[in-house]
């Protein structure tokens, strides 16, 4: 069957998408035999106690600052072997609180200074550089403001620097607070699989592994080598540690140390975070593969595993036009399916190649507890396939060279189901992603139709658990947003003001809901009665080439004839010289005599003529047969018109101006809320 140039083109999208994304997945698999088959580094040496700098880089973390400055000062470690640099960049409570720490631990006898720059050029990366402009010790252990390392951190993975050119030794994050909601476990889940599998299967190796920005620690000399922090990007860490090992450093990984660390409990938090690794990545990318590739000492399959790692967030752009082309191709009748006469095979395989193959690796991961690790699974598919767009959008500001600051991930200092973040400060808004992740879920519900009616139910789960993973990740936002202003503050005005705000808030949620639910039923009723009728005379037409019963052919074009005036009913007319009617075209712009519906209604009423012609001949005659290739050639290239049509009636005038309206009138619901969130910003700078 022949297929239109526009199809054409979102099938060779589609099958580039489902390549790429294969490519990728099969890598992930390589990565899962590559950690079983090497074993964990157990080699130490006896170092002693060598000097060692513990940088805490902090930025409005009120909540924990005092929880990890706690813990590092409770380090089993000699007071004159221990340097602690409280790297401060805040501007709200955490200055006070930190600078009050500091004082009270070194009337302790500790090695600590609270180290305040000034500014906040460079973020994080331009607080560890500064820092290392003062830093002599050996060994520089870096932790994140919600990091918690038990107290037998340095004397277990200091002795890990075995040989001389192991630079890095990165351990292993454990999640505090992982089972306080679906959100936590999810990530909980992502992560292990990150450092189970892929640090696992690199670490000891030829292969490039990362450092994770936290619960690690450094040889100074490996750091100044590598040309120190840069700031170019927002991953120094993946960064740093790529470029040590093009100089010769190794970096190690050691799953049995864990250093335990809180999760993002908030959505947006949590977007924001893998906004900022999917765009760092990238950004890396960028920036050092040209070098990977050159650098001779580099084998050629490490070259393969820098560029899969560090590119691997374009998967995300993958799923998004894979998910875009899909009802496209269906409404176009292309055949997706793995096995053309066995549909079932296309979900099978789905199966295979995603949850199938996680579920084998999550057994190798946790051995015993492995399933009740696996009831997790469900939610990482619907919390990664949600966060498509979100991480979609990092990638194309990476690639377009985007610039953007550094926004840390929020700790509300969550630990049990009974802690409560909504309250507290740092609390982050809906972004404008949430727009793009309603409209996605509301194209996935007419994707899902489509498949239904185009007899491609196989195709309903794949793109379902999308359309909840969106809806879940932009729901999720919307309920977590508050307006709570990051400053203390017991201002009854401004408190008025948060009040109000809430209320605006709620209501422009209620008005979002209101406005999907009514275009998803316009959407509804408008495939019910534009497109449906034209999958229903692509039916009639299959039916017509593959009959000779004259009875048939005639039930089949009486149906296409009535599916036909629902169809043409409001179709842009074209009128002659004289005024008469010429032409009915769903295609409003370089129409053509092809899509012209009047001219498709003509040939219906011929064919229904050569039927009743044909039905009183013999059906020997040569004249019964000449007819049947007639009306049957008739029908395949009718067939073709209407595919060339059905495009069309999707992008009529009306639905491009209903749409117009429904995007503009969302649109007009979140500037409210943005200048809600505004003045409220103002009134915090004036202080009212």
């Amino acid at each position: 069957m022949a297929i239109n140039p526009f199809t054409q083109f979102v099938f060779d999208l589609f099958i580039f998408s489902a390549i790429m994304i294969t490519a990728y997945t099969c890598n992930f698999y390589y990565l899962a035999y590559l950690s079983r088959k090497r074993k964990d580094v157990s080699s130490t040496t006896d170092w002693g106690t060598p000097s060692v700098t513990v940088q805490l880089p902090i930025y409005n973390e009120k909540y924990v600052a005092k929880r990890l400055v706690d813990a590092v000062c409770n380090l089993d470690y000699p007071k004159e072997k221990m340097r602690i640099m409280v790297l401060d960049d805040s501007d709200d409570d955490t200055v006070e609180l930190l600078a009050n720490t500091v004082d009270d631990y070194k009337k302790q006898g500790f090695q600590i200074e609270h180290v305040r720059r000034g500014t906040r050029n460079g973020y994080k990366a331009g607080a560890l550089k500064h820092a290392m402009q003062t830093t002599d010790t050996e060994l520089v252990a870096i932790f994140d403001a919600d990091f918690i390392p038990p107290t037998w951190f340095l004397k277990r993975a200091i002795p890990h620097f075995s040989t001389s050119n192991i630079g890095l030794v990165q351990c292993r994050w454990g999640h505090v607070n992982e089972n306080y909601s679906a959100i936590t476990q999810a990530q909980a889940l992502s992560l292990d699989f990150h450092f189970l599998i892929e640090q696992k299967a690199k670490s000891n190796s030829h292969l490039f592994m990362n450092f994770n920005g936290t619960a690690g620690i450094w040889k100074r000399d490996c750091i100044e080598d590598a040309g120190g922090w840069h700031t170019a990007t927002l991953v120094e860490d993946l960064d740093l540690s790529y470029r040590a090992q093009m100089k010769g450093w190794k970096c190690v990984f050691l799953p049995n140390i864990v250093v335990d660390a809180e999760l993002p409990v908030q959505m947006n938090a949590a977007k924001r975070q893998q906004f900022r690794w999917a765009k760092g990545s990238i950004q890396c990318a960028i920036k050092l593969l040209s070098d990977i590739t050159l650098k001779r000492k580099v084998s050629i399959e490490a070259k393969i595993q820098a560029f899969i790692q560090l590119t691997r967030h374009i998967v995300y752009p993958l799923m998004l036009i894979q998910f875009l082309a899909l009802p496209i191709l269906l409404a176009g009748q292309v055949n997706l399916y793995v096995v053309s006469i066995l549909p079932a095979i296309t979900i099978a395989t789905y199966l295979a190649m995603g949850p199938g193959a996680y579920i084998m690796i999550i057994q190798t991961m946790y051995h015993k507890s492995w399933k009740s690790k696996v009831k997790i699974l469900p939610a990482l598919l619907v919390y990664n396939a949600g966060m498509s767009v979100n991480n979609t959008v990092a990638v194309f500001d990476a690639v377009f060279g985007k610039k953007n600051e550094f926004l840390r991930t929020p700790k509300y200092g969550i630990i049990t189901k009974d802690d409560d973040w909504r309250d507290k400060a740092y609390n982050l808004p809906f972004t404008q992603t949430t727009l793009l992740e309603i409209f996605f879920g509301v194209y996935g519900i007419m994707g899902i139709f489509i498949s239904i009616f185009s007899n491609n139910p196989i195709f309903v789960p794949i793109i379902g658990l999308q359309v909840v993973g969106f809806f879940y990740i932009a729901y999720m936002s919307l309920s977590h947003t508050r307006f709570k202003r990051n400053k203390s503050s017991n201002n009854r005005v401004r408190t008025e003001k948060e009040k109000m705000a809430n209320v605006v808030y709620k209501l422009s949620m209620i008005s979002i809901v209101a406005i999907i639910v009514f275009g998803g039923f316009m959407a509804i009723t408008g495939y019910d009665n534009k497109i449906y009728p034209l999958d229903r005379i692509r039916g009639h037409l299959d039916g017509i080439v593959g009959s000779s019963d004259p009875v048939s052919l005639r039930a089949h074009l009486l149906a296409i004839q009535t599916d036909l005036e629902i169809v043409m009913d409001g179709m842009r007319e074209t009128t002659d010289a004289n005024g008469e009617l010429v032409a009915k075209n769903p295609v409003w712009i370089f129409s053509t005599e092809s899509t012209n519906f009047l001219r498709i209604q003509s040939d219906v009423e011929t064919m229904l003529a050569s039927v009743e012609k044909v039905s009183t001949v013999p059906k020997d005659s040569s004249a019964y047969h000449t007819g049947m290739l007639d009306i049957n050639d008739r029908a395949s290239s009718l067939r073709t018109n209407i595919m060339d049509a059905t495009p069309y009636a999707y992008a009529s005038v009306e639905n491009i101006l209903f749409s117009t309206i429904w995007i503009a009138a969302i649109i007009g619901i979140f500037s409210a809320l943005k200048r809600k969130k505004e003045h409220l910003k103002e009134a915090d700078e004036i202080g009212v």
